[in-house]
């Protein structure tokens, strides 16, 4: 039985699981048999003792942060008198933040905090073999890309009134979150579940160990892409990178009681209301005008109701989504959430119990590690963002029940994710030195190409695909070879990392090879990267095919946009917004 459950039966809270140990004069966590912390202490600083048996000491669980003298366990209760300024002092402070400074996003600080108890929560995962959707890892020097999956499916005790009780678990709430390279911002996509897209050939994997390939389907509803004749969330991280161009690294999944658990072992969700909301024919959610704290039924009320807000459509209830996990973030990382163990073990149970995740991440040893790359995330650096859409042109007026992507808007976003550029402004400094920086490079490189070229028959280069179209090395090497007579290229596959857009990478000494290369291909100056010291002899230089390549010869795409268009919905996670 799990923490919880035992503290259920014994009527033992989950914080009562810290134990006085006499030997050092610390609270430390204990999870061995619930026996052993049952009965008050007969004395201020004395041991806890069980009803039949002393409680003997324990050592601290691995990677658990150890007390200092005179911290006492959650809940208030103390061995000894608190020092001045209270609250637990700096080192116990310190020790919390190393796990809660993690909660760079709701499921991934909920899952986090499981390293309390480590083992246990290992068991609370569902764990899901993708086929090869995902990277299957991330990499310390590039971005990372989450998909976070809320399914309608209405598994769990006091679901089954909601809508559709049948429901195969489709993805009706889908969130691409993209973290920056430099692991400083973020940007929360949110997907439309009415989007008309296509949903490629799908392989997944059967209990058996057989994989079964499920057809691809054309025009239909993007939330199908999970559940429909079977598909896992290995097929949604397909259609979303057919969607996006955006290759995704891992998959995170949680149904309905995510949202009530996680509300409510946070100790509820601070929301605000323009007006009052009487969902009778939905949600059934009904508040008044001015802030409220959402926990339980009513947070999954709050997220789920259409008839509410805006114009009782699936984009504005996105919008309040958003805003409710923006204040769920804020919540995880407030000081009250930050120093009470007792919340970190409730969200460490919630989220798990409630969390499905790929392979790459299925276990809490690899989520710790994810999460140890998103820990310097500020809220006010995590940008939420929907997918611009508008409605189904194929719809008759009046009927319109779909929506299509509006790639007028659509396009600069996604060119901003797959560049990596912030949706914040926060850094405006930074981007102003980076752009000096790089108007500075760009007319040292518009200098080098005044220069001589070399023959095309003494032009070296190794070709990689680092995001470009599916064999675009390749395509590229014959053409360099056959038609530009350049016979000293070579084919190297695919690259070691992504890169945002195509790149030359040459030295000094090459530069004439470099010039040669970049009339053949009609590289811009931009594209060129010259290192510091010269090449050996015979050296090929580097061509990187990025996600702007199209095929060889034609134009690169456009340059990345650093400004989103006026009409793209956006708000930063830290700022609370009242829901209309």
């Amino acid at each position: 039985m799990d923490a919880q459950s035992r503290g259920r039966a014994d009527e033992i809270d989950p914080a009562d699981q810290w134990v006085l140990n006499p030997r050092t004069g610390n609270y430390e966590l204990q999870l061995g048999d619930s026996a052993a912390q049952a009965q008050p202490r007969p004395r201020v600083g004395a041991p806890r003792r069980s009803a039949s048996a002393p409680a003997a000491p324990t050592a601290p669980s691995p990677g658990v942060p150890k007390p200092r003298p005179g911290d006492g366990p959650p809940g208030g209760r103390r061995g000894g008198r608190s020092r001045k300024g209270g609250g637990g002092g700096g080192r116990r402070k310190k020790a919390l933040l190393i796990t809660s400074g993690t909660l760079a996003f709701l499921l991934v600080g909920g899952a986090t905090a499981a390293y309390l108890y480590y083992d246990h929560l290992n068991g609370n995962l569902s764990v899901t073999d993708v086929a090869g959707a995902g990277t299957g890892g991330f990499k310390k020097d590039q971005p990372i890309n989450i998909l976070v999956i809320g399914t309608d499916k209405r598994s769990g005790a006091g679901n089954e009134g909601y809508g559709d009780k049948d429901s195969v678990g489709h993805a009706d709430t889908t969130i691409l979150f993209h973290v920056s390279k430099d692991r400083t911002n973020a940007t929360a996509l949110s997907i439309p579940r009415d989007l008309i897209t296509n949903i490629p050939a799908c392989p997944t994997k059967q209990p058996d160990g057989s994989t079964k390939t499920i057809p691809p389907v054309r025009n239909t509803r993007f939330n199908t892409s999970l559940g429909q004749e079977g598909r896992d969330a290995g097929c949604t991280m397909r259609t979303v990178k057919e969607l996006t161009g955006i290759e995704v690294d891992h998959f995170m999944m949680a149904d309905f009681n995510a949202v009530k658990t996680l509300s409510t072992a946070v100790g509820g969700v601070p929301v605000c209301l323009d007006k009052a909301v009487n969902d009778e024919e939905g949600s059934h959610l009904k508040l008044g005008p001015g802030e409220h704290r959402l926990e339980g039924e009513q947070a999954l009320a709050f997220v789920r109701t259409r008839h509410g807000f805006g114009n009782n459509s699936d984009l504005d209830r996105i919008r309040i989504q958003q805003q409710f996990l923006g204040s769920m973030m804020r919540e995880m990382k407030s000081k009250e959430t930050l120093t009470s163990p007792k919340k970190f073990l409730s969200l460490a149970e919630a989220a798990t119990k409630s969390l499905g995740v790929d392979s790459g991440i299925g276990s809490i040893s690899k989520l710790t590690d994810l999460a140890g790359e998103l820990k310097n995330i500020d809220t006010k650096n995590v940008t939420f963002t929907t997918l611009p859409v508008k409605d189904n042109p194929a719809e008759p007026e009046g009927k319109k029940a779909t929506v299509v992507v509006e790639k007028s808007l659509a396009d600069p976003l996604l060119q901003m994710i797959r560049g990596d550029v912030s949706l914040t402004e926060v850094e405006k400094k930074e981007q102003a030195a980076k752009e000096a920086a790089d108007a500075d490079a760009k007319a040292k490189q518009d200098a080098l190409l005044q220069g001589n070229r070399a023959a095309a028959a003494d032009v070296r280069v190794s070709v990689y695909n680092g995001g470009g179209p599916s064999g675009a090395a390749s395509t590229t090497l014959n053409w360099l070879q056959n038609t530009k007579g350049m016979s000293k290229s070579s084919n190297q596959g695919n690259a070691p990392a992504k890169v945002g857009a195509t790149q030359l990478e040459y030295a000094p000494n090459q530069a004439d090879q470099a010039r040669a290369l970049a009339d053949a291909l009609g590289l811009p100056a931009t594209a060129l990267k010259m290192g510091t010291a010269d090449a050996a002899a015979k050296a090929p230089m580097k061509l990187t095919l990025g996600p702007d390549f199209d095929k060889p010869g034609a134009p690169l795409g456009a340059p990345v946009p650093q400004q989103l268009p006026e009409d793209v919905q956006q708000a930063q996670a830290d700022k609370a917004i009242c829901a209309k």
